[in-house]
């Protein structure tokens, strides 16, 4: 299927604009990290308590922080989360940060909402449904590994990508990906949202999905290089990005309406994955044409300005 027949876009035309956006919201997110909400670390990786609990009518918020404070809990985040069951309205997530730098005291705050439950509620009024707890050691290592699998997946690419295209091309992939990432964290940090364990495997999900999107471009550049050998690198990205536009449209376009339709109505447990990939989507699919496309043309460039040979090597036809 064909959505575009005759596409003539001039894409690289309009590089400074795409350069103007990206800046922007890499910026806007690299500045809330920095300096505003930093880098919104979850229950998963910064160690804490997260208890769920339900209650036999719908609880209101504001008298559990109430509970929360009398009882001598600071801090406490109170979200209300959907469930399929149909108690939806009945249940909250409780997540209290680590109250003490080793792992000792683990329970703490387990025990603390027990406690300030039982002093505002009457036993059957609430019930703790699920209580998980991780110390600060175990963040640290989580931390730790999400890094490198973050790491790690981007280096795995960049050596593929110089295995099988050429090294502008790798380099070229994995700073469009190392955007989107900027940016997908960025706006968690802007949107002060926590990045989770879920969250991290869905940024490493965007990364797979944008590396492909843009390998699909970069596979049509080289097999028009060895086409149009006399055509200027331009005309022969622009029209590479014209041929797979259709592909690109719909390959991301039914993703997108996908992981909107789980942002919009999975609940608050996928929230958080979910959003991560409206996100990551839109910005992958951005990064594929916007920046890693005029990389290949910068690269020319600046070799021509050094005299060197002005055109990238053109491959052979990828075997299908």
């Amino acid at each position: 299927m064909e959505l575009f027949k005759s596409t003539n876009i001039d894409w690289l035309g309009k590089k400074w604009y795409f350069l103007g956006f990206s800046l922007i919201f890499s910026v806007a997110g690299l500045l809330s990290i920095l300096f505003w909400h930093h880098v919104p670390l979850g229950v998963d990786f910064k160690g804490g308590t997260q208890v769920r609990v339900a209650f036999s009518s719908t609880p209101n918020e504001d008298h559990i922080r109430d509970a929360m404070r009398n009882a001598g809990v600071r801090d406490a985040l109170i979200q209300r989360i959907s469930d399929p069951s149909g108690n939806a309205a009945n249940k909250v997530i409780i997540a209290l940060p680590q109250s003490t730098a080793t792992d000792a005291a683990h329970d703490v705050g387990r025990e603390s909402v027990e406690r300030a439950l039982a002093a505002y509620y009457h036993d059957s009024a609430a019930s703790l449904e699920q209580v998980d707890i991780v110390g600060p050691t175990a963040g640290k290592a989580l931390q730790k590994q999400a890094w490198l699998a973050t790491g790690y997946s981007l280096l795995g690419m960049l050596i593929y990508l110089w295995f099988r295209f050429e090294l502008i091309y790798g380099v070229a992939a994995v700073v469009a990906v190392f955007h989107d990432t900027l940016i997908t964290v960025g706006a968690f940090s802007l949107t002060n949202q926590e990045i989770t364990l879920t969250v991290i495997a869905a940024i490493l999900t965007l990364i797979g999905y944008s590396m492909n999107d843009t390998i699909v471009v970069f596979d049509r550049i080289r097999e028009n290089l060895a086409l149009s050998r006399r055509e200027s690198l331009s005309d022969v990205v622009n029209r590479s990005i014209n041929q797979t536009l259709s592909r690109t449209v719909l390959t991301s376009g039914l993703t997108f309406l996908t992981v909107l339709s789980l942002y919009l109505f999975g609940g608050e447990v996928l929230h958080g994955f979910s959003f991560a990939l409206v996100v990551g989507i839109l910005i992958g699919t951005y990064s594929s044409i916007a920046v890693a496309a005029p990389m290949l043309v910068a690269y020319q460039d600046w070799r021509a300005s050094r005299g060197k040979v002005a055109t990238l090597p053109a491959g052979k036809r990828a075997k299908v």
